[in-house]
């Protein structure tokens, strides 16, 4: 088995090599690629079965890829599986239940099977995600599981965090909470693979972004990158009946619909050509807002 040391910077903390799930009818995940750089926090967004939670388990070597492969760490994610999990802090998202027994029991279990735990690290961020550790497990809400799944994955303070959809469930005070949690692992250089299908999550802590379409990575980039998507909505009253032709043919103009003198449209890119072509018009109102990154992804689908 390959050995355990210190984080290779010369090598991606994370490598997927068209990795396949092929669960048929179009369900799946289909020659996925992907390199995160070691202290990268890298985030994979989608809908609800895009694949997110597919890749997460195939590389965590709890389901097997039909074809393809993946690096973690510089280990095989499947031949060094053991190796692998010792130096991943992974939270799944569908937690496995623990009846009869207090959550301080389960991450007792847990710390004593990984071992080299910090029992201090451990009451310390129960404390900053405001856990009662003594409550049965079985008697928690869906939020407080999430809590103990995730000071779990957190506990060892490992290399590479690995977190499906972490924050299903917790209050926007423990979320932003988490968040600080997650950013002070990366300052010390851990690296952070995250999923979500809010795109408004990855957006306050993420430096880039796979977006997950129907089992494939249909766009990767920085925030910066993928705002080249920028869109905005406009709503359009001018004293005269608009024509939705003349409209539809401006440049980046798009999905006009037209009703008397009242239009609405989108524009993706520059709106100046838009205003270019109204500046000779008689315009009473014009209003523009624009899309989220989350809205325009979304409307691919």
């Amino acid at each position: 088995m390959t050995g355990i040391g210190p984080p290779d910077r010369n090598r991606p903390a994370l490598e997927c090599r068209r990795l396949t799930k092929d669960y048929g009818g179009g369900n799946g995940l289909f020659d996925f690629e992907v390199r995160v750089a070691p202290g990268e926090i890298f985030g994979l967004i989608g809908p609800n079965g895009a694949g997110k939670s597919t890749m997460i388990k195939l590389i965590m070597d709890l389901i097997r890829a039909d074809a393809g492969s993946a690096t973690v760490l510089g280990l095989d994610s499947r031949r060094d599986s053991v190796a692998v999990k010792r130096r991943v802090g992974y939270v799944p998202g569908e937690l496995p239940q623990f009846p009869g027994v207090s959550a301080r029991y389960v991450i007792d279990l847990l710390a004593g099977l990984r071992g080299g735990v910090d029992r201090a690290y451990v009451a310390e961020l129960a404390g900053s995600l405001k856990l009662d550790l003594d409550r049965k497990f079985q008697d928690l809400s869906h939020g407080n599981k999430q809590k103990v799944a995730i000071i779990q994955a957190f506990m060892h303070r490992p290399d590479l965090y690995v977190l499906d959809e972490p924050t299903l469930g917790l209050d926007p005070l423990v979320q932003r909470e988490f968040r600080r949690l997650l950013l002070e692992a990366n300052e010390r250089g851990a690296t952070v693979l995250l999923s979500s299908h809010v795109l408004s999550e990855v957006e306050l802590i993420c430096t880039r972004i796979g977006l997950l379409k129907q089992g494939r990575l249909w766009k990767v980039g920085t925030l910066d990158e993928l705002r080249e998507l920028r869109t905005h909505r406009v709503e359009l009253v001018l004293r005269d009946v608009v024509d939705a032709g003349e409209l539809g043919g401006i440049p980046n103009v798009r999905n006009v619909e037209v009703h008397g003198n009242r239009a609405s449209l989108e524009v993706q890119g520059s709106i100046d050509p838009l205003i270019d072509a109204l500046a000779p018009r008689d315009v009473i109102e014009l209003d523009s807002r624009e899309l989220s990154l989350e809205e325009v992804f979304f409307a691919e689908f």
